[in-house]
């Protein structure tokens, strides 16, 4: 299994990936509101302020999701999140990364 990590750039995708993860199958995602360093840094820390028009973005603020997944499911997870939000590989898309699962308490079979 595979603890899936996918940080969402443009939030107004949100509900057609949670979709497509429904019809593969992926129930037990959790979603969290997370800001950039680069914002952070920007936008509250004032030795830092002069930066915030190199490193402004046009979404501030992203959508984390995280699930643990088959590893069979990885690669077709990824491309439906691609499908709805385009190639990661172009800049302001977003992020998908995994990390392996050793164990798992504490829901359901059938994740």
């Amino acid at each position: 299994m595979k603890l899936l990590f996918a940080v969402v750039n443009q939030e107004e995708h949100l509900e057609n990936i949670l979709s497509a993860f429904l019809e593969l199958g992926v129930s037990g995602a959790t979603i969290i509101d997370t800001v950039g360093m680069g914002h952070v840094l920007a936008h509250d820390i004032p030795i830092f302020a002069g930066l915030r028009y190199m490193l402004e973005s046009p979404h501030p603020y992203n959508k984390t999701i995280f699930a643990i997944v088959e590893d069979k499911m990885v690669e077709t997870i990824v491309g439906a999140i691609e499908k709805v939000c385009g190639s990661l590989s172009s800049p302001g898309t977003g992020i998908v990364f995994t990390v392996p699962v050793d164990g798992v308490w504490g829901f359901a079979k059938g994740l």
